[in-house]
């Protein structure tokens, strides 16, 4: 089970392990560094790194949640949407802190935006 011991804007502790990176948290309650380098080359237009279907999304799931940051800056594209829908997966958006309240519903993976 996955526990949150701190968050603030660019810090998360889960378990005693401080991430200050996005993380994705897969259905086996694994937690890795979001891979971002695909969706990078779009950080101009919209402020950060968006949400793309090039990245190695967690679709394992019913749910995925998509914690937004503390003030919801992170964009999803509509194609994220649009794949989620053929996949029969719920795309959930929200800020971080909100999406952390989720991350040991079952059936459920998550993308969370820590710095900012």
């Amino acid at each position: 089970m996955l526990r949150v011991d701190d968050f603030k804007v660019g810090r998360l502790m889960i378990n005693g392990k401080v991430y200050v990176r996005d993380i994705v948290i897969r259905d086996n309650r694994t937690i890795e560094l979001r891979e971002m380098r695909s969706s990078s080359k779009l950080t101009e237009r919209y402020g950060h790194a968006p949400v793309t279907t090039a990245e190695n999304l967690p679709w394992s799931c019913d749910t995925l949640i998509i914690g937004t940051g503390s003030t919801g800056g992170l964009f999803v594209l509509e194609e994220v949407h649009a794949r989620a829908h053929e996949m029969g997966v719920t795309i959930i958006t929200k800020p971080t802190s909100a999406a952390l309240l989720h991350m040991n519903d079952p059936n459920t993976n998550l993308v969370l935006h820590i710095t900012s």
